[in-house]
């Protein structure tokens, strides 16, 4: 006999595909399994003529017999999965459309852009002057990303962070460009050629679909609804197929304002450039932003040394003043008063200090050449 693969429920699948029990209650991996094992109609005949057997017969076998009774079996499996699955390709194809088209809108609506390739073109003509690429009317997308590579003589700094130097500090209007091009990165992760094929390959099931919804026989059986059940509208993919249609006309649109054939430059290409340049000009701006602030502090930290230095040196300039004025300064000392005859006199003289001294200060160029003008009061 046949050992057929194991389902964790096989009469549940039996029974759902002759539409008696809802199909939100089986998932759409136990459809996919089920397609994949299914026999062939020949092997699904031979188990119909064992049908008497039927109690006899392992759970495998009684469910090929069960499934060989369902008319047109695969066609229903293949609908049923497609309807389980068409919401969850729809919510998976729809962004991708409106973040290509977003962007191609952005790109094209984007005042800050525009400019930024006016500022590159009129750098790039000015650098090229007398050359064979003087006067240039253009240049191609990609050439963005290579403004990092061109670097300065002194190798300290790239033509992509002058030029957003000079956007700072003359065209402020532009550094709003990478805020105008916000979907410009998801959209380079989009695959034209993968969602074309998605868009084709739903297409197909669902005119398979109403073909076979068409060409359904008859059936008396009052429990067989999958016509009623599979007669669905398929009114989101002819939206998502509109849609699909505007993002090629805008992509298009797009090749023709930057004048590249968007045939041989892909939807990732051509938004990969731009998401790689968008982010490199956000580096290039916060790294310049980084080089001034160290300048600064350098520069701080330099003025608070020379600070420091000349505070120092007005220290010792008036530590040294000091030091020639003590060095000016005359000790010499206290005469004696003359005594007094008397007690009186003999007392207060023995009171002096005979070693007190008085402090005169006294400039040397004028000394008298007789010493002992210098007591005379």
């Amino acid at each position: 006999m046949y050992d057929f693969f194991p389902l964790r429920n096989l009469e549940l699948l039996g029974v759902c595909v002759s539409s008696k029990i809802p199909i939100k209650y089986v998932e759409a991996c136990d459809y996919v399994n089920l397609i994949k094992n299914l026999p062939e109609q020949k092997e699904l005949s031979a188990l119909a003529e064992l049908k008497g057997e039927y109690e006899e017969l392992v759970e495998s076998e009684q469910f090929g017999i069960v499934m060989s009774s369902v008319k047109l079996l695969r066609p229903r499996l293949s609908g049923i999965l497609f309807k389980l699955t068409f919401e969850e390709q729809v919510n998976n194809i729809r962004p991708d459309i409106m973040n290509v088209t977003f962007a191609c809108e952005e790109v094209k609506k984007s005042e800050g852009f525009r400019r930024l390739l006016e500022f590159v073109l009129l750098v790039g003509n000015y650098m090229n002057a007398g050359s064979r690429n003087a006067q240039t009317f253009g240049f191609n997308i990609s050439f963005l990303c290579k403004l990092r590579d061109t670097k300065s003589i002194s190798h300290n700094t790239t033509l992509l962070h002058f030029l957003a130097e000079k956007c700072e500090e003359n065209h402020p209007e532009i550094l709003k460009f990478p805020d105008e091009l916000e979907h410009v990165e998801s959209a380079s992760k989009v695959s034209a050629e993968i969602l074309k094929g998605s868009l084709t390959t739903m297409e197909k099931h669902i005119e398979r679909l109403e073909n076979d919804i068409e060409n359904f026989p008859k059936t008396d059986d009052p429990q067989d609804k999958f016509v009623e059940k599979m007669s669905i509208s398929f009114l989101q993919y002819e939206k998502l197929s509109t849609m699909h249609k505007n993002m090629q006309k805008l992509y298009e649109s797009i090749g023709s304002y930057f004048a590249f054939d968007p045939h041989s430059v892909s939807v990732e290409d051509f938004f990969g450039e731009l998401a790689n340049f968008r982010f490199l000009f956000m580096e290039a701006v916060k790294e310049n932003h980084k080089k001034r602030e160290m300048e600064e502090k350098i520069k701080r930290a330099k003025l608070a040394k020379e600070k420091a230095e000349r505070e120092k040196q007005e220290r010792q300039q008036k530590k040294k003043q000091l030091i020639d004025m003590n060095k000016g300064t005359l000790l010499l000392p206290m005469p004696l008063p003359r005594r007094r005859r008397g007690v009186q006199g003999t007392r207060s003289a023995r009171c002096l200090n005979p070693h007190a001294i008085c402090v005169f200060p006294v400039k040397f160029t004028k000394l008298s050449k007789d010493p002992e003008s210098l007591f005379a009061f």
